[in-house]
């Protein structure tokens, strides 16, 4: 099969194109044809080693797809050849970034007949990602204010949305040029973070939810109310210690499983969520995707076109 590797940590130049051997299905397994699949923010921090090193090269990076099942191993017996599935693969398990996976059974949910491969991929982890920390970790309910920082992006795009279905009320971060983008999402109030303090325009909030970072996620805690709890994605794998005793820090631990995709499938066939803006590109440009992802510079998500 043909992927995009690389064979030590470093920049984006050694990403690697080329032959690798197929995969066979083992014991509850399942081998997909990948038809599309995305990058992750987490890719490039993989790469250069910023999580850990890699032990076992060649290493195929990425974590979701979508395709099309073409071999199923011993003791599967909900799934079968040729159908349309979409997932998300296990914490350590490598990679998307190629034209077949074997992938445990209980990883993968069949895909909507009306969404596409590439909107299936965008929307698979950064969906069990806003799932788990919306639903499960900050459990916002009807009538509560979310801010999420860093609107524009793909985790956020679908807080945004899920955090609309449920009842909330959203205020969200973002740049000038991204304002129609989460306007059309829903979100109530947008706050351009290159001209305005969201510490200084917005109070009482019931949860935050962080997607960026750094000095941001530190700021967040300040604009919640006695009794808040926000929630972070990028401060590493444990929460900020909360400068307040009066509210909750947590990190979301998100784990893969079939019902939590199924739950996006769901939304998505209700229309309450909806594919991030797309980017494509093929597997022989992962290069130049993981350049892109590595910026932060882009809106939406960023999804290899395989077949």
């Amino acid at each position: 099969m043909k992927a995009a590797y690389f064979e030590q940590h470093g920049g984006p130049e050694v990403m690697t194109y080329g032959d690798l051997p197929d995969p066979v299905a083992a014991a509850g397994e399942v081998v997909v044809d990948i038809y599309a699949a995305s990058v992750n923010g987490a890719d490039w921090k993989v790469r250069s080693g910023q999580y850990s090193q890699v032990e076992t090269f060649p290493y195929i990076l990425g974590r979701d797809f979508s395709g099309v099942i073409s071999a199923v191993g011993d003791g599967v017996d909900d799934l079968k050849v040729g159908d349309a599935v979409f997932g998300v693969c296990a914490v350590g398990q490598e990679g998307t970034y190629c034209e077949k996976i074997a992938i445990k059974a209980d990883l993968v949910a069949k895909k909507p007949d009306g969404v596409s491969h590439k909107e299936a991929t965008a929307l698979a982890l950064i969906g069990l990602t806003a799932l788990v920390t919306v639903e499960d970790t900050l459990e916002l309910k009807a009538g509560e204010t979310i801010l999420i920082q860093g609107g524009a992006g793909g985790v956020a795009s679908f807080a945004i949305e899920l955090a609309k279905h449920i009842g909330a009320r959203v205020i969200t971060t973002t740049s000038a040029r991204n304002r129609d983008y989460v306007i059309g999402l829903g979100a109530d109030e947008i706050i351009d973070y290159n001209a305005q303090d969201f510490t200084k325009i917005v109070s009482d909030c019931d949860a935050v939810f962080d997607t960026v970072g750094g000095d941001v996620a530190l700021r967040s805690f300040a604009v919640l109310k006695p009794g808040g709890r926000a929630a972070f994605i990028a401060s590493g794998a444990s929460a900020p210690e909360s400068p307040r005793d009066d509210v909750t820090s947590l990190r979301p631990k998100v784990g893969r499983d079939r019902p939590h995709l199924e739950r996006i499938a769901a939304l998505l066939e209700a229309g309450a969520v909806h594919a991030p803006e797309i980017t494509t590109f093929s597997l022989s440009e992962a290069e130049a995707a993981q350049r892109l992802s590595e910026s932060r510079h882009l809106r939406g998500k960023l999804v290899f076109e395989v077949r």
